[in-house]
């Protein structure tokens, strides 16, 4: 789960949204800039707000088809045709933040003012970008092996290839326990 960034040193941001974000590594999905329009390419209206909550809908559909929902969205980035479109933007972002965002953690967002859109009625376009999370892993004991296993050697088998990687972080697989055995030889 994405967690904001908030330095110390920053006041609150302006808007609704976070200064930062960080994600634990996952798979990056970036959606392309999305507009008011619906499935069959209608105009949600001729308004930035309707335009704006659509566009947020369609942000939030291509974001659950890559397996992600929108607490994973770390990154938007909107475009509005006219400054006076500003005030009727965030008054329709802030209604569908509520639903997306509930506990009140937004994703760093850059707004900017364009001449146009690739069609003129367009008002607003936005683009997002989510991690989805890396699915969690599960280390493998060889057949047969009990964890916590004593061998041979008079070592543990615990941690022998866990998540530090071969070794479990004892000198590396195999040789790691031989060395050892051969330093208390000598």
């Amino acid at each position: 789960m994405p967690r904001v960034i908030a330095p110390r040193e920053f006041g609150k941001p302006l808007g609704m949204y976070s200064h930062g974000m960080s994600a634990p590594a996952g798979e990056i999905v970036v959606v392309a800039g999305q507009v008011g329009t619906r499935g069959a390419g209608e105009l949600a209206g001729q308004d930035v707000e309707s335009q704006t909550r659509q566009a947020f809908e369609n942000v939030r559909a291509v974001v659950e088809a890559a397996g992600c929902s929108m607490k994973d969205v770390i990154r938007l980035q909107t475009f509005l045709t006219s400054a006076d479109d500003i005030g009727g933007f965030m008054k329709a972002r802030q209604a569908v933040f509520a639903t997306y965002f509930p506990e009140g953690a937004y994703p760093p967002n850059t707004l900017l003012v364009v001449s146009r859109l690739v069609r003129p009625e367009l008002r607003v376009e936005i683009e997002a970008m989510a991690v989805r999370p890396a699915p969690p892993r599960v280390a493998r004991r060889p057949a047969g092996e009990r964890r916590g296993a004593s061998l041979s050697n008079g070592f543990s088998s615990a941690g022998s290839a866990g998540a530090t990687g071969p070794g479990g972080g004892l000198g590396g697989g195999r040789r790691g326990p031989l060395r050892r055995d051969r330093e208390r030889q000598t």
